[in-house]
Protein backbone atom coordinates (compact mmCIF):
# COMPACT_ATOMS: atom_id res chain seq x y z
CA UNK A 1 0.00 0.00 0.00
CA UNK A 2 1.50 3.71 -1.09
CA UNK A 3 0.84 6.10 1.09
CA UNK A 4 1.66 9.67 0.08
CA UNK A 5 2.57 12.91 2.11
CA UNK A 6 0.36 15.89 2.26
CA UNK A 7 2.15 18.60 0.93
CA UNK A 8 2.79 21.38 3.36
CA UNK A 9 0.47 23.92 3.47
CA UNK A 10 1.11 27.56 1.72
CA UNK A 11 2.28 30.66 4.23
CA UNK A 12 -0.99 33.00 3.76
CA UNK A 13 -0.09 35.70 1.78
CA UNK A 14 -0.13 38.58 4.54
CA UNK A 15 2.07 36.13 7.04
CA UNK A 16 4.59 35.84 3.52
CA UNK A 17 4.21 40.08 2.72
CA UNK A 18 4.56 40.72 6.50
CA UNK A 19 8.20 38.67 6.79
CA UNK A 20 9.37 39.91 3.52
CA UNK A 21 8.60 43.14 4.59
CA UNK A 22 10.35 42.48 7.49
CA UNK A 23 13.71 41.07 6.25
CA UNK A 24 13.78 43.93 3.60
CA UNK A 25 13.20 47.06 6.79
CA UNK A 26 16.31 44.73 8.37
CA UNK A 27 18.47 44.63 5.71
CA UNK A 28 17.87 48.51 5.14
CA UNK A 29 18.95 49.34 9.10
CA UNK A 30 22.22 47.07 8.43
CA UNK A 31 22.86 49.26 5.57
CA UNK A 32 22.18 52.47 7.34
CA UNK A 33 24.20 51.13 10.84
CA UNK A 34 26.90 50.52 7.92
CA UNK A 35 27.51 54.19 6.62
CA UNK A 36 26.77 55.36 10.30
CA UNK A 37 29.81 53.43 11.55
CA UNK A 38 32.07 55.81 9.21
CA UNK A 39 31.18 58.73 11.49
CA UNK A 40 34.03 58.94 13.49
CA UNK A 41 36.67 58.55 11.12
CA UNK A 42 35.12 61.16 8.90
CA UNK A 43 33.93 63.71 11.81
CA UNK A 44 36.54 65.66 13.19
CA UNK A 45 36.87 65.10 17.39
CA UNK A 46 35.12 68.48 18.48
CA UNK A 47 31.58 67.43 15.97
CA UNK A 48 31.75 64.04 17.47
CA UNK A 49 29.31 65.78 20.27
CA UNK A 50 26.50 66.09 17.57
CA UNK A 51 26.23 62.44 16.49
CA UNK A 52 25.68 61.57 20.08
CA UNK A 53 23.13 63.84 20.38
CA UNK A 54 21.35 62.84 17.25
CA UNK A 55 21.62 58.90 18.32
CA UNK A 56 20.04 60.29 22.09
CA UNK A 57 17.24 62.13 19.24
CA UNK A 58 16.73 59.14 17.45
CA UNK A 59 16.21 56.99 20.13
CA UNK A 60 13.61 59.23 22.28
CA UNK A 61 11.54 59.63 18.78
CA UNK A 62 11.63 56.13 18.15
CA UNK A 63 9.81 55.53 21.23
CA UNK A 64 7.41 58.24 20.93
CA UNK A 65 6.53 57.18 17.74
CA UNK A 66 5.66 53.93 18.27
CA UNK A 67 3.04 54.76 21.03
CA UNK A 68 2.05 58.21 19.53
CA UNK A 69 2.48 57.47 15.70
CA UNK A 70 1.70 53.73 15.61
CA UNK A 71 -0.72 53.68 18.72
CA UNK A 72 -2.44 57.29 18.34
CA UNK A 73 -1.96 57.80 21.75
CA UNK A 74 -0.44 61.44 21.44
CA UNK A 75 2.18 62.22 24.65
CA UNK A 76 3.35 65.42 25.20
CA UNK A 77 5.34 63.54 28.38
CA UNK A 78 7.71 61.34 26.88
CA UNK A 79 10.25 63.43 29.57
CA UNK A 80 8.75 61.26 32.12
CA UNK A 81 10.09 58.37 31.34
CA UNK A 82 13.46 59.96 29.64
CA UNK A 83 14.20 61.37 33.36
CA UNK A 84 13.16 58.15 35.05
CA UNK A 85 16.02 56.07 32.72
CA UNK A 86 18.29 59.13 33.86
CA UNK A 87 17.77 59.01 37.06
CA UNK A 88 17.77 55.32 38.04
CA UNK A 89 20.78 55.37 36.04
CA UNK A 90 22.73 57.56 38.10
CA UNK A 91 21.43 57.06 41.13
CA UNK A 92 21.90 53.57 41.05
CA UNK A 93 25.28 53.57 40.11
CA UNK A 94 26.56 56.75 42.87
CA UNK A 95 24.82 55.28 45.45
CA UNK A 96 25.40 51.84 45.23
CA UNK A 97 28.13 51.73 42.38
CA UNK A 98 25.94 49.34 39.92
CA UNK A 99 27.33 48.93 36.52
CA UNK A 100 25.04 51.52 34.22
CA UNK A 101 24.22 48.58 32.12
CA UNK A 102 22.49 46.75 35.22
CA UNK A 103 20.85 50.31 35.91
CA UNK A 104 19.53 50.11 32.40
CA UNK A 105 17.61 47.33 32.59
CA UNK A 106 16.00 48.69 36.25
CA UNK A 107 15.25 51.77 34.67
CA UNK A 108 13.70 50.38 31.41
CA UNK A 109 11.33 48.10 33.59
CA UNK A 110 10.32 50.97 36.07
CA UNK A 111 10.13 53.54 33.06
CA UNK A 112 7.63 50.28 31.50
CA UNK A 113 5.77 50.01 34.90
CA UNK A 114 5.01 53.96 35.17
CA UNK A 115 3.68 53.98 31.57
CA UNK A 116 1.51 50.96 32.19
CA UNK A 117 -0.15 52.53 35.89
CA UNK A 118 -0.80 55.65 33.76
CA UNK A 119 -2.48 54.43 30.54
CA UNK A 120 -4.68 52.15 32.99
CA UNK A 121 -5.90 55.02 34.97
CA UNK A 122 -6.31 57.01 31.54
CA UNK A 123 -8.01 54.31 29.91
CA UNK A 124 -10.03 53.61 32.63
CA UNK A 125 -11.43 56.99 32.89
CA UNK A 126 -11.86 57.43 29.32
CA UNK A 127 -9.05 60.25 28.92
CA UNK A 128 -8.80 60.76 24.98
CA UNK A 129 -6.56 63.00 22.46
CA UNK A 130 -5.66 66.33 23.80
CA UNK A 131 -6.54 65.16 27.45
CA UNK A 132 -4.55 62.41 27.29
CA UNK A 133 -1.79 64.42 26.03
CA UNK A 134 -2.44 67.17 28.54
CA UNK A 135 -2.73 64.05 31.09
CA UNK A 136 1.03 63.00 30.00
CA UNK A 137 2.47 66.46 30.38
CA UNK A 138 1.23 67.02 33.98
CA UNK A 139 2.61 63.64 35.03
CA UNK A 140 6.15 64.55 33.73
CA UNK A 141 6.15 68.05 35.34
CA UNK A 142 5.00 65.83 38.64
CA UNK A 143 7.74 63.79 38.64
CA UNK A 144 9.99 67.34 37.66
CA UNK A 145 8.83 68.97 41.16
CA UNK A 146 9.08 65.82 42.52
CA UNK A 147 12.49 65.51 42.10
CA UNK A 148 13.41 69.11 42.71
CA UNK A 149 12.20 68.92 45.84
CA UNK A 150 13.31 65.38 46.96
CA UNK A 151 16.82 65.04 48.99
CA UNK A 152 16.84 61.35 48.36
CA UNK A 153 17.80 62.71 44.42
CA UNK A 154 19.92 65.11 45.39
CA UNK A 155 17.16 67.88 44.68
CA UNK A 156 17.90 70.86 42.42
CA UNK A 157 21.60 69.53 42.47
CA UNK A 158 20.82 66.20 40.90
CA UNK A 159 23.67 63.91 40.21
CA UNK A 160 27.15 63.69 39.01
CA UNK A 161 28.61 60.64 37.66
CA UNK A 162 31.92 59.79 39.27
CA UNK A 163 34.66 59.99 36.59
CA UNK A 164 37.00 57.12 36.61
CA UNK A 165 41.00 57.49 35.70
CA UNK A 166 40.99 54.73 32.82
CA UNK A 167 38.10 53.74 30.71
CA UNK A 168 35.97 51.30 31.06
CA UNK A 169 33.35 48.68 28.80
CA UNK A 170 31.71 47.78 32.49
CA UNK A 171 31.03 51.43 33.81
CA UNK A 172 30.47 52.96 30.44
CA UNK A 173 33.23 55.28 30.84
CA UNK A 174 35.71 56.61 27.94
CA UNK A 175 38.06 59.68 27.45
CA UNK A 176 36.21 63.43 26.46
CA UNK A 177 34.84 62.15 22.37
CA UNK A 178 35.72 58.81 22.34
CA UNK A 179 34.50 56.74 19.41
CA UNK A 180 33.36 53.86 21.83
CA UNK A 181 30.63 56.29 22.98
CA UNK A 182 29.49 56.50 19.16
CA UNK A 183 29.29 53.11 18.63
CA UNK A 184 27.38 52.27 21.63
CA UNK A 185 24.91 54.67 20.74
CA UNK A 186 24.68 53.33 17.56
CA UNK A 187 24.07 49.73 18.70
CA UNK A 188 21.70 50.94 20.79
CA UNK A 189 19.91 52.93 18.10
CA UNK A 190 19.90 49.48 15.98
CA UNK A 191 18.60 47.20 19.04
CA UNK A 192 15.65 49.62 19.67
CA UNK A 193 14.46 49.63 15.81
CA UNK A 194 14.81 45.67 15.19
CA UNK A 195 12.74 45.80 18.41
CA UNK A 196 10.27 48.27 16.92
CA UNK A 197 10.45 46.64 13.70
CA UNK A 198 9.41 42.84 15.28
CA UNK A 199 7.13 44.17 17.24
CA UNK A 200 5.21 46.55 14.40
CA UNK A 201 4.88 42.81 12.90
CA UNK A 202 3.71 41.12 15.52
CA UNK A 203 0.20 40.32 16.39
CA UNK A 204 0.30 43.08 19.34
CA UNK A 205 1.68 45.48 16.58
CA UNK A 206 -0.83 45.05 14.26
CA UNK A 207 -3.34 44.80 16.85
CA UNK A 208 -1.79 48.87 17.83
CA UNK A 209 -2.51 49.92 14.67
CA UNK A 210 -5.98 48.74 14.15
CA UNK A 211 -6.85 50.34 17.60
CA UNK A 212 -5.58 53.53 16.28
CA UNK A 213 -7.51 53.28 13.19
CA UNK A 214 -10.72 51.87 14.38
CA UNK A 215 -11.10 51.32 18.38
CA UNK A 216 -14.72 49.96 18.03
CA UNK A 217 -13.84 47.59 15.70
CA UNK A 218 -11.32 46.46 17.22
CA UNK A 219 -12.85 45.69 20.39
CA UNK A 220 -15.67 44.44 18.71
CA UNK A 221 -13.56 41.78 16.84
CA UNK A 222 -11.93 40.50 20.15
CA UNK A 223 -9.00 42.12 20.53
CA UNK A 224 -7.85 43.57 24.05
CA UNK A 225 -7.53 46.99 23.17
CA UNK A 226 -6.51 47.88 27.58
CA UNK A 227 -3.49 45.05 27.52
CA UNK A 228 -2.92 46.33 23.89
CA UNK A 229 -2.05 49.92 24.42
CA UNK A 230 -0.81 49.40 27.57
CA UNK A 231 2.25 47.09 26.48
CA UNK A 232 3.03 49.31 23.33
CA UNK A 233 3.10 52.14 25.86
CA UNK A 234 5.43 50.19 28.34
CA UNK A 235 7.54 49.43 25.29
CA UNK A 236 7.68 52.93 23.71
CA UNK A 237 8.48 53.99 27.59
CA UNK A 238 11.67 51.76 27.99
CA UNK A 239 12.68 52.56 24.37
CA UNK A 240 13.13 56.20 26.11
CA UNK A 241 14.53 55.61 29.33
CA UNK A 242 17.42 53.91 27.26
CA UNK A 243 18.02 57.25 25.52
CA UNK A 244 17.95 58.96 29.31
CA UNK A 245 20.55 56.56 30.65
CA UNK A 246 22.98 57.09 27.49
CA UNK A 247 22.08 60.66 28.08
CA UNK A 248 23.25 60.67 31.88
CA UNK A 249 26.46 58.53 30.97
CA UNK A 250 27.43 60.71 28.07
CA UNK A 251 27.19 63.74 29.55
CA UNK A 252 27.68 63.04 33.35
CA UNK A 253 24.98 64.82 34.68
CA UNK A 254 21.79 64.61 35.45
CA UNK A 255 19.05 67.25 37.30
CA UNK A 256 15.23 67.72 37.43
CA UNK A 257 15.14 70.07 34.27
CA UNK A 258 17.45 68.14 31.87
CA UNK A 259 15.61 65.07 32.78
CA UNK A 260 12.18 65.64 32.52
CA UNK A 261 11.80 69.19 31.76
CA UNK A 262 9.11 70.19 28.96
CA UNK A 263 12.64 70.04 26.26
CA UNK A 264 13.06 66.71 26.90
CA UNK A 265 9.02 66.04 25.50
CA UNK A 266 9.75 68.07 22.85
CA UNK A 267 12.85 66.49 21.58
CA UNK A 268 11.46 63.30 21.58
CA UNK A 269 8.07 64.73 19.40
CA UNK A 270 9.99 67.15 17.01
CA UNK A 271 12.13 64.13 15.21
CA UNK A 272 9.47 61.75 14.47
CA UNK A 273 7.03 65.01 12.86
CA UNK A 274 10.07 66.26 10.82
CA UNK A 275 11.19 62.91 10.04
CA UNK A 276 7.58 61.46 9.29
CA UNK A 277 5.00 60.07 12.20
CA UNK A 278 4.06 56.39 11.90
CA UNK A 279 6.78 55.61 9.27
CA UNK A 280 9.46 53.37 10.92
CA UNK A 281 12.68 55.86 9.24
CA UNK A 282 10.87 59.27 10.16
CA UNK A 283 12.37 59.37 13.51
CA UNK A 284 15.87 58.63 12.22
CA UNK A 285 15.63 61.07 9.27
CA UNK A 286 14.38 63.33 11.71
CA UNK A 287 17.20 63.05 14.39
CA UNK A 288 19.88 63.59 11.82
CA UNK A 289 17.95 66.42 10.55
CA UNK A 290 17.26 68.46 13.98
CA UNK A 291 20.51 66.96 15.48
CA UNK A 292 22.90 69.41 13.80
CA UNK A 293 20.91 72.11 13.13
CA UNK A 294 20.93 73.92 16.36
CA UNK A 295 24.84 74.06 16.39
CA UNK A 296 25.14 74.97 12.61
CA UNK A 297 22.56 78.03 13.43
CA UNK A 298 24.60 78.93 16.43
CA UNK A 299 27.78 78.63 14.54
CA UNK A 300 25.89 80.76 12.01
CA UNK A 301 25.02 83.54 13.77
CA UNK A 302 28.03 83.56 15.86
CA UNK A 303 29.89 84.62 12.25
CA UNK A 304 27.54 85.82 9.97
CA UNK A 305 28.18 86.62 6.35
CA UNK A 306 29.27 90.71 5.78
CA UNK A 307 25.57 91.84 4.98
CA UNK A 308 23.96 90.05 8.44
CA UNK A 309 26.96 91.94 10.66
CA UNK A 310 24.24 93.57 12.51
CA UNK A 311 22.95 90.26 13.80
CA UNK A 312 26.37 89.77 15.88
CA UNK A 313 26.15 89.47 19.13
CA UNK A 314 22.14 89.36 19.19
CA UNK A 315 21.04 86.87 21.80
CA UNK A 316 17.98 84.33 20.86
CA UNK A 317 18.47 84.46 17.13
CA UNK A 318 19.73 81.19 16.70
CA UNK A 319 16.13 79.96 18.74
CA UNK A 320 14.15 81.99 15.90
CA UNK A 321 16.26 80.67 13.08
CA UNK A 322 16.05 77.27 14.32
CA UNK A 323 11.88 77.56 14.67
CA UNK A 324 11.52 79.49 11.65
CA UNK A 325 13.56 76.05 9.56
CA UNK A 326 11.05 73.99 11.81
CA UNK A 327 7.68 75.68 10.66
CA UNK A 328 9.27 75.65 6.93
CA UNK A 329 9.99 71.94 7.05
CA UNK A 330 6.40 71.50 8.47
CA UNK A 331 4.26 73.68 6.13
CA UNK A 332 6.28 72.29 2.93
CA UNK A 333 5.97 68.25 3.88
CA UNK A 334 3.12 68.46 6.28
CA UNK A 335 3.20 64.57 6.32
CA UNK A 336 7.01 64.65 7.52
CA UNK A 337 10.29 63.93 4.95
CA UNK A 338 9.65 60.11 5.00
CA UNK A 339 5.96 59.99 4.79
CA UNK A 340 5.77 62.81 1.71
CA UNK A 341 8.24 60.68 0.04
CA UNK A 342 6.26 57.66 0.56
CA UNK A 343 2.77 59.40 -0.61
CA UNK A 344 5.01 60.89 -3.73
CA UNK A 345 6.19 57.31 -4.48
CA UNK A 346 2.79 55.74 -4.18
CA UNK A 347 1.29 58.64 -7.10
CA UNK A 348 3.78 58.00 -9.03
Amino acid sequence: MTTTTAPPAPTPAPTRERAQSLKRSLLILVAIAAVAACAPFVLPESRQSIAIRVLIFAMMAIGWNLMSGYGGMFSFGHAAYFGIGAYTDTYLLVTFGWSPWLALVVGAALAALVAAGIGYVAFRYKLRSAYFALGTFAIAEMLRLLATNTKWVNGTTGYHVPLLPESSWTMLQFGANAAEYFYIGLAMVVVCMVVTLLYLRSRSGIYTVAIRDNEDAADALGISVMRVRLTTMALSAAITAAAGMFYAQYYTFVDPDTAFGSAQSVQAIAPAVIGGVATPWGPLVGALILGPLADLTVTWLRTPPAFLDFLTGRSGLDVVLYAILLIVIALVLPKGIVGSIQEWWKRR
